[in-house]
């Protein structure tokens, strides 16, 4: 069997440096309690590892309220403006984990909010990057995830101006096509394309190996935005994909009558995960 892995599968950017600096805190603070404000990323076996070394998620805002001491990291999704000043204003130490690029996001809404743009997230309403996004306005946000959302969007001032940007794992192609809708309503639109590019580079290679390979395995936590974009990518070209979190929930029956695999994983997927699950599907076929 031929196996063919995706140069760009696991760690993103911005979940290494997420991850890192739990672990550099860990080390740096012995003794000292630390927390996550959620997790710190949608990688069910990452944040086991973290329990194990004593690290907290802190789910909701009254628990963070309460914290009196610590370390408080915020995750790699961010965070909105409410909570940033929150920790400031509290006897806590506080971590910026928040990936760069979803930081950028942030400061465009800030200031074209603050010019009294309507703001228009492209992106799941109920995913925390989002939640975090749409906390750095001033002004009304529309969050837009489907072509009827983006049909029915609308505003009563027809002259005011709208900003729309995107959740940094949304699908490309779906962003360019619900950006059309909306253009076409006639409102003055500044589109901002805040997909991580490293989201778009992984999407197009997992799609083009899936067009290639008899059976297709896409690696990452359930709770994975852009693992499950993959996954719908890759289904879409290769009816034989199959979507596992570890080695555990492959059932290589599956494989047995293929002749090449496909695999590629989440941005929020540990090496050792994907490395063991490539190594076992060579070794039993």
């Amino acid at each position: 069997m031929k196996v063919e892995l995706a140069k760009t599968a696991g760690f993103c950017f911005g979940v290494k440096r997420a991850v890192d600096t739990v672990y550099e805190q860990i080390a740096l603070h012995k003794g000292k309690k630390i927390y996550t404000y959620g997790p710190i990323i949608h990688n069910e076996e990452v944040i086991k590892d973290l329990k194990r070394h004593g690290v907290e998620v802190v789910d909701s805002e009254e628990e963070l309220e309460a914290l009196t001491e610590g370390v408080v990291i915020i995750r790699s999704h961010g965070v909105p403006k409410r909570i940033c000043d929150m920790l400031e204003r509290k006897e806590v130490d506080c971590v910026d984990a928040t990936c760069p690029f979803v930081k950028k996001i942030h400061r465009i809404v800030a200031e074209e909010s603050a010019k009294g743009s309507h703001i228009v997230i492209i992106g799941n309403s109920e995913h925390p990057e989002v939640e975090g996004i749409r906390g750095w306005s001033e002004s009304p946000v529309t969050v837009i995830q489907t072509p009827e959302d983006a049909k029915s969007f609308f505003l009563p001032d027809q002259s005011q101006k709208v900003c729309i940007v995107s959740q940094t794992t949304f699908n490309y192609n779906k962003f360019k096509d619900l950006v059309e809708i909306i253009e076409k309503k006639g409102y003055d639109i500044i589109v901002l394309n805040t997909i991580c590019n490293a989201t778009k580079e992984r999407q197009e290679e997992a799609r083009k190996i899936a067009e290639s390979v008899d059976a297709m395995i896409v690696i990452g936590d359930k709770r994975s935005s852009n693992t499950q974009k993959l996954f719908e990518i890759c289904r879409n070209a290769c009816l034989n994909t199959y979507y596992i979190q570890t080695l555990g929930d492959l059932n290589m029956n599956q494989l047995g009558s293929v002749e090449t695999v496909g695999i590629t994983a989440g941005a929020s997927t540990p090496n050792n995960i994907i490395e063991e699950v490539q190594n076992n599907v060579r070794i039993n076929f």
